[in-house]
């Protein structure tokens, strides 16, 4: 499926799940695939989140609310240009959901799933990203897994990204755009 979804809307696909998870990676990849629009979520958070989380501290609700808005009216502007699109965003809660779901778009989740160990291992392996692992329990904590009734799909991360988008791809039933290239 290219542009369009459910009933001619564009379609959005958050990629969710912990931070480390391989979120953007995996997005990145699906936008590629697809040739859809793609925005990194940590990019929308104000300087204040930023400074929260840098010094270990974890967000609240609070912080989150406007962020989820801004996410939410990304996918909304996109989807009133028909444009689909990718998005990472951690979207731990189904009240997180409830708010990206709001755009006028099909909106799906693709949670990205871990053992908490393999996710610590790699956050211990990037560099250059504000979380620290020290919050990571705190995100594990407060995960809310995909409902039955949530629109969306589930897929392990312990494989590699490529069959990891292999998978996401047809869990969602999505087919790439006809110019995306073949993964390695």
């Amino acid at each position: 499926m290219g542009e369009g979804g459910a009933a001619g809307r564009p379609d959005c696909v958050v990629v969710m799940g912990p931070s480390g998870v391989g979120k953007t990676t995996v997005a990145q990849a699906l936008a590629e695939r697809l040739g859809w629009a793609f925005a990194e979520a940590d990019e929308f958070h104000p300087p204040a989140n930023i400074a929260k989380m840098s010094a270990g501290v974890p967000l609240d609700d609070d912080d989150r609310a406007p962020w989820l808005v801004l996410i939410r009216d990304w996918i909304g502007q996109r989807a009133g240009e028909g444009a689909s699109t990718v998005v990472t965003c951690s979207a731990l809660k189904r009240r997180y959901r409830d708010v990206l779901r709001g755009a006028p778009a099909r909106v799906r989740f693709l949670e990205l799933a871990g053992a908490p160990a393999l996710v610590e291992d790699r956050m211990a392996h990037r560099a250059g990203h504000y979380m620290p692992a020290s919050l990571l329990a705190s995100q594990f904590a407060a995960l809310e897994p995909l409902g039955a009734d949530e629109d969306g799909a589930r897929v392990d991360v312990a494989a590699s990204p490529d069959e990891i988008v292999e998978r996401a791809l047809a869990a969602l039933v999505l087919t790439p755009a006809a110019s995306a290239p073949a993964l390695r």
